[in-house]
């Protein structure tokens, strides 16, 4: 796609990489097929293609408008778009350049400025866990909106103690020790049986991905470099194989720290060894099967395994999770019809956007339930939470969880 940017656009580091980026793009439409919103809407400024050319023109000078940016803001970035593209262009980036450029040029409503600033500054704050904590106790008195986003209390369970030889760091998350502990000392627990320590730096928080994707990027910036000063004297010591994520959302964000921090002279190469470094917590399956496989007691009944957008598409790695539980004796199935699509959570999406974040959960659920699962599992706290928002009567778990428990059950 021929691009000519405006003079404050060209020469800088921004300017270059969106321009790349969209030469890239053809207009083919193959995007729009595969495009949660565009689904829903039928709007071509809803889809991939219609939101690059709107990017496009505020590059080259033109403009944008509210309505510009409420096509931006309807965006998932599940990047399913980018699983579908001939020309491997990066809409992912291409987006995140864009809401950037037209959040300085045009001003939000009050009230929509002050959701998504308590969404940034609250959700990675040290007072998020005893306000869940708080919701939690009166959980049956709260509006059914709101008992949506405050999961039942869950207890964690014992974390290990032994030491190992083999050590990986974990990052435990900003929302997930609250929300949802059992899944950080379930992970422990797992690799623990495979004779994998699992090491957390206290001084690591968010990963930074809320604040990044709620166009605070220099606050996003901030808290990556955070992290990477918590993790740095480990790595480079090379006392740990790898940095293990067990949230899909924060494992996408920390494999593009080696991206979003390239121009930063005292964090560039820091961070792509932190990129580098990064697996997601399935990809270590390959070496827990052999380890666990005469210690598991797989449960009876359908796991039906929805994968997340930012396991499948925004690193790629598909059939893992399904293949290797499969191996263990569990019987996980995926969708039948749309697996590849969105449920809707999206990191803070199914709060501004409700009105498209519920029914893409709905039909996700819709697809799932066709299987008869006696669980439904994921591999990411957003969809976890978002879909047991919907699904009263079948419970939803993280699957370390569910392999966690078959162990103990063994």
């Amino acid at each position: 796609m021929q691009t000519e940017l405006a003079p404050e656009f060209r020469g800088t580091d921004e300017g270059r990489e969106a321009e790349a980026i969209l030469r890239k793009c053809v207009h083919c439409g193959f995007c729009t097929a595969t495009c949660p919103t565009y689904q829903l809407l039928g709007d071509e400024l809803d889809g991939p293609r219609g939101r690059i050319y709107l990017i496009k023109q505020v590059l080259e000078g033109q403009a944008p408008t509210r309505s510009t940016q409420l096509h931006l803001d309807r965006c998932l970035t599940c990047r399913n778009c980018e699983s579908t593209c001939p020309s491997g262009v990066q809409y992912g980036h291409l987006v995140d350049i864009g809401r950037r450029i037209v959040d300085e040029k045009v001003p939000r409503p009050a009230v929509e400025s002050a959701t998504r600033w308590l969404l940034k500054e609250g959700l990675p704050s040290p007072l998020f866990g005893p306000a869940m904590k708080l919701g939690q106790s009166v959980r049956g008195l709260l509006p059914e909106a709101l008992k949506a986003k405050v999961p039942a209390k869950q207890e964690a369970g014992a974390w290990p103690t032994a030491t190992h030889a083999r050590k990986v760091l974990m990052l435990a998350g900003c929302v997930q020790p609250s929300m949802m502990p059992n899944i950080n000392s379930a992970t422990a627990r797992v690799l623990d049986a495979a004779s994998i320590q699992a090491v957390i730096a206290p001084e690591a928080g968010c990963c930074g991905a809320v604040k990044f994707h709620l166009n605070d990027q220099e606050g996003g910036k901030a808290q990556m470099r955070a992290n990477i000063d918590a993790w740095w004297p480990l790595v480079e010591r090379n006392e740990v194989e790898a940095i293990v994520m067990n949230a899909s959302g924060c494992g996408v964000t920390v494999r593009e720290y080696g991206h979003i921090l390239q121009h930063d002279p005292a964090y560039a190469a820091k961070a792509a060894r932190v990129s580098e470094l990064t697996r997601d917590l399935s990809e270590l399956l390959p070496d827990l099967v052999p380890a666990l496989k005469a210690r598991v007691r797989a449960p009876q009944g359908v796991v039906a395994y929805h994968p997340p957008c930012t396991l499948q598409h925004g690193q790629k790695l598909r059939g893992g999770v399904e293949t290797h539980l499969r191996a263990l004796g569990f019987d996980v199935r995926v969708a039948l019809s749309e697996s590849h699509l969105c449920c809707g959570s999206a990191g803070t999406y199914s709060v501004l956007q409700p009105e498209l974040a519920y029914p893409l959960r709905d039909r996700k659920l819709g697809h799932l339930k066709q299987l008869q699962p006696s669980v439904i599992a994921s591999a990411n706290i957003g969809c976890i939470t978002h879909l047991q928002s919907g699904s009263q009567e079948t419970p939803v778990r993280h699957w370390v969880e569910l392999l966690d428990a078959a162990l103990a059950a063994a």
